[in-house]
């Protein structure tokens, strides 16, 4: 399974992503979406996992959740937008992160700063992805986008994609 990850579009949507993500099977997308407009343009374009973000209005809230926990490959995947960062989670999510089975995959945004950690505090390590932001709106300099394969309950081929400065 070939994963593309987005984050934090704010309403923009570079062109270049479509090409990114063709041989994708998932899209997934961490949050700050902006327009309704570019999540279908997204979903019509490949099957489409996502989550709303702090700026996302109605329209994406009544279509998306906070959280989202899902199965891909054997691994167990909790995606939400704000979380802080090992180990500086908030404490919301490290209260779910204790509380619930720990993920192996735990993806968030909002940072608009790509990480790619593993997070040994917990009984198993969980894989941390944030793909950083592929929008214009924020005071990262590159816009950046994550795509990895997931075959077997293993992850594999991890590539950072730049699409180029912020403005």
């Amino acid at each position: 399974m070939l994963i593309g990850l987005i984050s934090d579009t704010h309403s923009y949507l570079d062109d270049k992503v479509f090409n990114y993500f063709k041989h994708c099977d998932e899209i997934w997308h961490a949050g700050d979406i902006g327009d309704y407009s570019l999540i279908k343009q997204l979903s019509d374009f490949k099957p489409t996992r996502a989550i709303y973000g702090n700026i996302d209005g109605t329209e994406i809230r009544n279509h998306y959740d906070e959280d989202l926990f899902f199965n891909c490959e054997g691994l167990n995947v909790w995606m939400t937008h704000i979380a802080g960062y090992p180990p500086r989670y908030t404490p919301k999510v490290l209260k779910k992160l204790k509380d619930k089975p720990t993920p192996d995959i735990f993806v968030c945004g909002h940072s608009h700063i790509l990480r790619v950690m593993h997070d040994k505090q917990f009984e198993k390590p969980v894989l941390y992805l944030n793909s950083g932001a592929a929008g214009k709106h924020g005071f990262h300099q590159i816009r950046t986008l994550l795509r990895f394969e997931i075959n077997d309950k293993k992850i594999s081929n991890m590539q950072v994609i730049e699409l180029g400065k912020r403005i």
